[in-house]
């Protein structure tokens, strides 16, 4: 029984996360999903990695309504920011523990992951540069499954892991759009060399990776 918070779009404080708790709990939901990264905002510190809040966590600016709403588009035109330190991410931990409520983290990956090269651009498969997402949707810009992205994302991980005390780790996988892979010759080369059918078999890889990598720490 779980209700899921998106604060990579639209940041919220940690009081505002200790109310949607109480609101959960009065409700006898048990597990809180925290989705922390995405395209629009990197939420989370991580001390190794420090650029993807002091980089990753701030859009220049923000579409207004939707796709449609305005021909050209519209933007405010202000800054938005802001990110959960460690402490915060214990706090709120230890308060929805009080509430029987265990907590998710998503880390988002393959996909999704343009605050991330925003901050990082290095962990694409070409040079960048990268802005975190000022639009909503979906973005071609995706992690490159190279050895130094895999490295990444296990210290990442690992930090996550050390952090939340549930048993299950999310780590997203949804809406990886192929285009970036398909048009690199080191994709194209990486699905030969371990005989994959595509790339949404190179998706798999991925995935699979890191599941082992997570399972490894004794997780799920």
């Amino acid at each position: 029984r779980g209700m899921h918070l998106d604060v990579s779009r639209h940041s919220f404080p940690v009081s505002y996360i200790k109310k949607y708790l109480d609101v959960m709990a009065l409700h006898k939901f048990n597990t809180f999903h925290w989705h922390l990264t995405d395209d629009q905002g990197w939420r989370i510190e991580i001390k190794k990695y420090p650029k993807l809040t002091q980089v990753g966590s701030k859009r220049r600016e923000t579409i207004v309504g939707h796709y449609d709403d305005y021909d050209p588009q519209v933007f405010d035109g202000k800054p938005y920011g802001g990110f959960y330190t460690q402490d915060d991410v214990r706090e709120v931990i230890r308060y929805a523990a009080t509430k029987h409520i265990n907590v998710v983290p998503e880390i988002e990956l393959p996909g999704h992951a343009l605050a991330a090269l925003a901050a990082y651009p290095e962990l694409a498969c070409s040079p960048g540069p990268y802005q975190v997402a000022t639009k909503w949707g979906v973005f071609n810009d995706v992690f490159c499954p190279t050895e130094k992205t895999f490295s990444f994302l296990q210290d990442v991980l690992t930090e996550i892991i050390d952090l939340f005390p549930g048993k299950y780790i999310h780590i997203g996988g949804d809406e990886c759009p192929k285009t970036v892979w398909r048009q690199s010759a080191f994709c194209q080369q990486l699905i030969k060399r371990e005989k994959l059918k595509n790339e949404s078999g190179l998706q798999s890889y991925f995935i699979k990776r890191i599941d082992k990598f997570v399972t490894s720490k004794g997780r799920r």
